[in-house]
């Protein structure tokens, strides 16, 4: 296989098989197999002989755990684990949980790559607190000196539209309404997962699609009382028309 930094080893180590079969399909005497297993074992040994290695192996199991649960694309779990490796190298992994690190890896890895996963949804699948995981992505963001680009709400509005069944056409008009805040700067530091929920709520009124703010709340995984306060904000400040 090619090598690999989601592999801990990089994907570079020999796997001697557990099949006690030579290349003809033929079993293996005795003698033979009792020789493959002293060296199936040692070679099992030597591939994690430090404390490095083992936290690597450990580290790169849960980043595999984490992207498989939430959909996470190969190209972003690679980014992830050379994160982890670079905070590892820095010792910034002693004293704290290694599964907290990966999940903040792999946050930080989303964050770049415009990767529409959030801080709760993360934290949610790595079981981890989600203080915790957000403790550590503060960390690494100032001990390897990252810069964060700021989250862009259009981003989720497939998402959230994904999971309540709404239109392309609705989709279109939450875009034109997020783009127009944007310009009037009325997204300036609100949280974009609640501002693409309100943007969509919006559409539907406008597109007459019959979508409760409860419905889209719960697709964004933000509070009723967010959709409705981004909603109030987002129609005062764009003078927006509701129909009743």
């Amino acid at each position: 296989m090619p090598a690999s930094y989601s592999v801990y080893d990089k994907g570079l180590s020999t796997t001697i098989d557990r099949v006690n079969r030579d290349a003809f399909g033929r079993k293996l005497p005795l003698s033979t197999r009792l020789q493959m297993w002293r060296l199936r074992k040692w070679q099992i040994r030597s591939r994690v002989h430090s404390s490095i290695d083992r936290n690597l192996a450990q580290a790169m199991r849960e980043l595999d755990r984490l992207s498989d649960k939430t959909y996470i694309p190969r190209p972003v779990k690679e980014k992830a684990a050379v994160i982890y490796r670079k905070a590892l190298d820095k010792n910034l992994v002693r004293g704290r949980s290694i599964a907290a690190i990966a999940a903040a890896a792999l946050y930080v890895a989303c964050r770049g790559s415009e990767t529409p996963r959030t801080l709760h949804e993360i934290a949610e699948a790595s079981l981890v607190n989600k203080k915790d995981v957000a403790r550590c992505y503060r960390l690494l963001l100032r001990e390897l000196d990252m810069q964060m680009p700021i989250a862009n709400p259009l981003i989720y509005i497939s998402k959230i539209a994904g999971r309540t069944g709404i239109s392309g056409k609705t989709q279109g008009l939450a875009i034109k309404i997020l783009r127009k805040a944007k310009k009037k700067r009325a997204a300036a530091g609100k949280d974009p997962m609640g501002l693409a929920a309100a943007a969509l709520y919006i559409a539907c009124l406008q597109n007459d699609e019959k979508k409760t703010q409860k419905d889209i709340a719960e697709a964004a995984g933000v509070t009723e009382v967010t959709v409705r306060n981004r909603y109030k904000s987002l129609k005062t400040e764009l003078h927006l028309e509701i129909p009743d």
